[in-house]
């Protein structure tokens, strides 16, 4: 039981401080947006997303191949073993990561479509950032080994308060002394805002170097203790690293590599539809960062479960406790779907609004490509944490491989959709994505079972949430358009439909899925919906 809980607390508190990361995300876009434009936005969005496949090889992955590995010897008690490993992964990651940062250096004009060479010093200025995001990647996965995710969420939540008032305030300064006509405002603005992501990169990672040093004494009292008399060569922690951490790493870049070849694809091939370089980079932005900011808010949620979930696996996993692991794959699926279920649902039905409300530039194509692409949050929360457990159990090879499997189909589906007609657009990139959130889940799955033989649980995992849902996105439909026919003011609109659809939500969820209220307790938010669903009487 208490190991129940603390994967329950540990998932809850990278939720909580990954939804307020991405909640500051989403509203330091607004006057970011305001500044830099649709364009520029666009340029903005093309150097992010080959720094983003840069980060995944040098960081993202890091975390969490860095927690597996270093959670499985603390649990047999080595952890002399474990202080060796969480050194060679430092070094590791000081190589990888300068390597990634000269390719990003000098890469730039090779990697960015050649029809929006606009976005290249946006990228350049991103260099410094992938460096540092690798160490402290590192230092990261290190503390989530040992358990503990207060320091990971605080660091997160400290870089993205940084990255927001530096990004806003450096793309103004870049434009106000540096551009001389509007297509150059949108280049300084989009560099302006990539400068915010490096200031709180350092900030988080200057927070992470305090924690290790405060509880350094504590480490080294453990590696003291350490009685089980297994040591581990630099040589063996290096072999190990790069037969478990690179795996991981070409899993994780093969797995979203493909929101960097549709953005190549969809650039150069509506420029062969001559399509106007300007207007492609300003429908991507609608795509990119107005649709995928949204999108990524209850994403971040799947993605700190699975962060959570991965040691306590990978300890059942090497003590051969099959039962208890298929146990946290429940846990860890129930509690992503409790918010990735009514997040789609909310987002389908009042996607245009909610683009209206935060990017008033919105052409309307955002809004549509939410109520099209909401359905992805479910498909790829459950995609992320499958991936994630297939790793924590030693099998790394199985989501490369089920990615590039994955990847091909989109790729194919996305060129036929973008190469024969000039009609489907950007939708041709949504659809392209759902499918491939889509064929990971199945792929997955059927290893899941394979290996683990684990079985989803579509009643209480899926259908009930869905229930709960739907009676949730009625009354979200039914109380904004109605209020709208009446008061035609779409945040006053917004802000009664949403905290009305969320109260429905909690209620119907309770009652419906009829969830133990220990269990909601260590949900988000769920020791204020327990006593909520208490005084209804919900509870005895």
């Amino acid at each position: 039981m208490k190991q129940k809980n603390t994967f329950l607390k540990n998932a809850s508190f990278l939720m909580i401080a990954a939804l307020v990361s991405r909640v500051i995300g989403l509203v330091y876009r607004i006057p970011l947006n305001a500044i830099v434009g649709r364009t520029g936005m666009g340029y903005y969005s093309f150097a992010f997303s080959v720094y983003s496949i840069l980060l995944l090889i040098s960081s993202y992955s890091i975390p969490m191949a860095v927690s597996k590995v270093v959670s499985e010897r603390l649990a047999l008690g080595q952890y002399r073993s474990a202080h060796k490993v969480f050194k060679g992964a430092m070094i590791y990651a000081c190589i990888v990561g300068g390597i990634a940062a000269l390719v990003a250096l000098f890469g730039a004009p090779y990697l960015i479509p050649q029809n929006q060479p606009n976005a290249i010093p946006a990228l350049q200025v991103l260099t410094p950032t992938i460096f540092l995001s690798a160490i402290l990647g590192v230092l990261r996965g290190y503390f989530q080994a040992h358990n503990t995710m207060i320091p990971t969420s605080a660091s997160q939540i400290i870089e993205q308060i940084l990255n927001a008032i530096v990004s806003v305030l450096a793309a103004w300064l870049l434009i106000k002394y540096l551009a001389a006509d509007a297509i150059e405002e949108a280049t300084w603005g989009a560099a302006g805002g990539t400068v915010g992501t490096g200031a709180g990169v350092l900030a988080g990672l200057l927070f992470m170097t305090f924690v290790y040093y405060i509880n350094r004494g504590t480490l080294r009292r453990q590696v003291k203790r350490d009685h089980t008399g297994v040591d581990i060569s630099y040589r063996e922690v290096f072999r190990i690293i790069l037969l478990m951490v690179t795996p991981v790493i070409f899993s994780t870049f093969i797995y979203n590599v493909s929101s960097y070849i549709d953005g190549y694809m969809f650039s150069s091939i509506m420029g062969r539809h001559r399509i106007d370089d300007e207007l492609i980079s300003a429908t991507y932005a609608e795509f990119s960062s107005y649709y995928m900011t949204l999108i990524n808010i209850p994403l971040s949620l799947s993605s700190a479960s699975s962060t959570a979930v991965v040691p306590n696996i990978s300890g059942h996993y090497a003590r051969g406790e099959i039962s208890k692991a298929n146990q946290k794959i429940d846990e860890a699926v129930q509690l992503t779907m409790f918010i990735s279920v009514p997040a789609a649902v909310g987002l389908a039905v009042l996607g245009h609004p909610i683009i209206r409300l935060f990017f008033p530039t919105t052409t309307g194509i955002a809004g549509n490509l939410l109520m099209i692409g909401a359905v992805s949050i479910v498909f790829s929360s459950l995609s992320t944490i499958t991936n994630g457990v297939l790793q924590g159990i030693g099998k790394p090879q199985i989501p490369v491989r089920n990615a590039a499997i994955a990847l091909v189909i989109n790729v194919a589906f996305l060129f036929c959709g973008l190469w024969f007609t000039d009609k489907l657009g950007i939708i041709a990139v949504l659809l392209a994505t759902i499918l491939y959130s889509v064929s990971m889940c199945i792929l997955n799955g059927i290893y899941l079972k394979k290996y683990l033989g684990y079985k989803n649980e579509f009643r209480d995992s899926y259908g009930k949430p869905f229930l709960a849902s739907a009676g949730m996105g009625l009354v979200a439909w039914g109380s904004y358009y109605g209020l709208y026919h009446l008061l035609p003011h779409n945040i006053v609109c917004l802000a009664v439909a949403v905290p009305l659809a969320v109260f429905t939500y909690i209620i119907l969820f309770v009652a419906i899925v009829k969830v133990p209220g220990e269990q909601l307790r260590r949900f988000p938010a769920g020791t204020i919906i327990y006593k909520l669903a208490k005084k209804l009487r919900l509870y005895k």
